[in-house]
């Protein structure tokens, strides 16, 4: 199973591709797609959906993992983060792939063990469950990679039952 990790944001948009082969878990592809400084807001949107619809093209996911909205920022950057989500929706459906959504919490636990985990614990948690000689970089890809990570974790213990 390919999976397709999406930090969704309205400037960067962080991905990550993980594959699943068994329990053995490998990096396929990290990174982010930025939208151009200065750009308008709409513009900002389409360049990020034209970025992932790239990422979808070249590394062709058998689905897609999302982060949810964490309500506890700001209604603003909510409000925003939900935009960004929509594009990420988007470019998902229309590759007609199946789509799953986590708390930052649930990826948190998925990855470290504890839902409360602190950023650096599950970017270092990555690196070690995918073998990366480094962190990913930028932090947003780390963070897509957490949660294709966590939709794996789902998948391998749905079907251990």
């Amino acid at each position: 199973m390919r999976v397709l990790g999406i930090d969704p944001g309205t400037q960067v948009a962080g991905y990550g591709v993980v594959q699943m082969v068994g329990n053995r878990l490998r990096a396929v592809a990290h990174g982010a797609v930025r939208a151009k400084a200065g750009a308008s807001f709409p513009e900002r949107l389409r360049q990020i959906f034209d970025g992932l619809t790239q990422v979808v093209r070249k590394h062709r996911p058998d689905c897609v993992a999302v982060e949810e909205i964490f309500y506890g920022k700001s209604v603003k950057s909510a409000i925003r983060t939900g935009e960004g989500r929509g594009v990420a929706l988007l470019c998902a459906a229309l590759a007609k792939l199946p789509v799953s959504e986590y708390a930052a919490t649930v990826v948190k636990k998925a990855v470290v063990g504890v839902g409360s985990a602190h950023k650096q614990q599950v970017q270092e948690m990555v690196r070690v469950l995918l073998g990366l000689r480094g962190i990913p970089e930028p932090e947003d890809a780390a963070d897509a990679l957490a949660i294709a990570i966590c939709h794996c974790h789902r998948r391998r213990d749905e079907s251990q039952f």
